[in-house]
């Protein structure tokens, strides 16, 4: 196959000026995909020439010498060439309404989404609408993680009691929701031993100094936070001092204001006295390389619900890291408890007591950071075993060793971008199979409606009852000059007018006025008859123009 990606800069870079996990993901999908992709052409769906182009060039980059195309809003119906458009959300609805008007058939060709985070207010909505929007079998909508698949089948499945209770529906149909991991490149967290010791060098971390990672932003409310982190290595460090060892704890990633890089540094003071913490600067290579090849032990003790994944433990993995994480979300498909390292118990309140906390934020008292500092701050980490997983890790370098070596096998057997890629290409295999399948059976294709999509109907239906009078085949019209030379004339001058020609779009070509001011120049008739010698495929067009004739005062309804 040859699917189309839907392709904006934005989406696919880490250089923008607000890094988010999403930015992450699809930089590394693209490069993942144009390094292993099967396909023999490359197609982009985009809304701006300079953007495809940008396509082109990142396709070049990667030394892949297919053609590459571009399809722009105005020729949506050339998608069915290649057959499925990935799309990097979840949002996948409103390019199903596209593909009904712009193909006029709901299999012209199928849709793969994926999700990203599922808690914000645009996430759950786009969700919730797949059930509302024109989306078919042959559609998909990536889930990542079986947390997330189950996260994603409760939203609709509560979308759907709500239709049920109100308009009585008993039909559904769903897209496929397939998990398939996030990839990695994990060639990129391989370090020669030189490296290391650079790194440790940089870190001032000698024999005695056991170094542990986090990276990722620096959030307290909207991506892990640090407190149970910061007292489980406290009580670690007390028990390894009779010993001589030391702890640095590495914060590798930014934050968002000085408020909050403020309350990092006031908290691990308080909470983890006996604990060197350094800061490096996740956006920069250099302070990440450092960060990865000097760490002995990776920790991230996720309580957000934010995170729908998690790729940094894979990463991790992929750096020979043994791992310490929170038994949450994807954590808990990604990491193997005491093999590649250890998931931590976490606790959240049971189902009916956060309806505040949803009314809030629907109602826009809190914002999303706000929703989801106060979710997390309900949810908790075991910080004893949290302790007793750093401990047997520091007290072992062969088990440090061991762990990390399982997980550098896990995170390249299951989770390089080439396992992935090749995962992405079968289910979208699959997806055009269903499709074309529902093309040899005409019972599984939905009716074709009047409106496909209600929300954006033919305005000269939705507004039938503005005007008069509507212009119809049997509306009679005539001339309002005495001679065809002196109404083209007139229209020339008119067509020259700034607020004429904006229009031009929807406007006729010369020689097809030139055939309706020759026809109407025989005397009053029907509209029908002043399109009679245009060609068939333009007919609908140059009708409906009649009407801007009239707008101009060439033509006239004869009474």
């Amino acid at each position: 196959m040859n699917p189309v990606i839907y392709y904006h800069p934005e989406a696919y870079t880490t250089s923008g000026p607000k890094l988010m996990g999403r930015n992450a993901a699809g930089e590394s999908f693209l490069r993942g995909y144009l390094s292993y992709s099967k396909a023999s052409a490359f197609w982009a769906q985009v809304q701006k020439p300079e953007h495809g182009q940008h396509f082109a060039a990142q396709v070049k980059a990667q030394g892949r010498e297919e053609a590459v195309h571009a399809v722009m809003p105005h020729n949506l119906g050339a998608l069915s060439q290649a057959g499925l458009v990935y799309y990097p959300g979840p949002g996948i609805g409103q390019h199903a309404f596209h593909r009904s008007v712009a193909a006029g058939s709901h299999a012209a060709w199928s849709l793969c989404g994926i999700t990203h985070t599922t808690s914000s207010a645009g996430a759950m909505d786009a969700i919730s609408e797949l059930l509302t929007a024109p989306v078919q079998p042959w559609d998909a909508v990536i889930c990542t993680s079986t947390a997330v698949k189950d996260n994603v089948s409760r939203l609709l499945q509560a979308q759907a009691n709500m239709l049920k209770e109100r308009l009585g529906i008993s039909k559904l149909v769903l897209p496929m929701l397939p998990v398939i991991p996030l990839g990695i490149h994990t060639q990129d967290f391989v370090f020669s031993d030189a490296q290391k010791n650079a790194s440790r060098g940089r870190l001032n971390a000698n024999d005695n100094t056991l170094v542990v990672l986090f990276m990722g932003r620096l959030s307290f409310h909207a991506k892990a936070h640090p407190l149970a982190m910061y007292q489980a290595l406290q009580k670690a460090a007390e028990l390894l001092k009779p010993a001589g060892q030391k702890i640095k704890l590495v914060e590798c990633g930014w934050h968002a204001n000085e408020y909050i890089q403020k309350a990092y540094q006031d908290a691990a003071r308080q909470a983890c006295p006996d604990v060197e913490v350094i800061t490096l600067d996740g956006r920069k290579a250099e302070d990440r390389e450092t960060a990865w090849a000097g760490a002995d032990v990776f920790c991230s003790l996720s309580d957000n619900i934010q995170e729908t994944f998690g790729i940094v433990p894979i990463e991790a993995m992929a750096a020979g890291l043994p791992v310490v994480v929170s038994d949450w979300d994807g954590y808990k498909d990604t990491v193997r408890h005491e093999v590649d390292g250890y998931r931590i118990a976490t606790v959240m309140p049971e189902a009916g007591l956060a309806a505040d906390l949803a009314l809030r934020h629907a109602l826009e008292v809190d914002t999303y950071d706000m929703y989801c500092g106060h979710t997390c701050s309900l949810v908790s980490v075991d910080i004893e075993a949290a302790v007793q997983a750093f401990v047997k890790l520091f007290e072992s370098p062969t088990l440090r060793q061991a762990m990390g070596a399982a997980g550098r096998q896990r995170a390249q057997q299951v989770y390089d971008w080439k396992v992935i890629i090749a995962q992405y290409e079968a289910l979208w295999a699959e997806q055009d199979r269903v499709r074309l399948a529902s093309l040899q059976d005409a019972s599984q294709l939905p009716a074709k409606l009047a409106h496909p999509w209600p929300a954006r109907m033919d305005p000269f239906h939705a507004f039938a009852s503005y005007p008069t009078q509507s212009l119809t085949p049997t509306t009679v019209l005539s001339l309002v000059d005495n001679s065809v030379e002196a109404a083209a004339a007139r229209l020339n001058t008119y067509q020259a007018l700034a607020m004429v020609s904006f229009a031009k779009w929807v406007l006729p070509t010369e020689a097809e006025i030139a055939a309706v001011l020759k026809q109407a120049a025989v005397g009053p008739q029907e509209a029908l008859q002043l399109v009679q010698t245009v060609d068939n495929a333009r007919k609908p067009f140059v009708f409906r123009t009649l009407a801007w004739l009239l707008k101009m005062g060439i033509l006239k309804v004869h009474a």
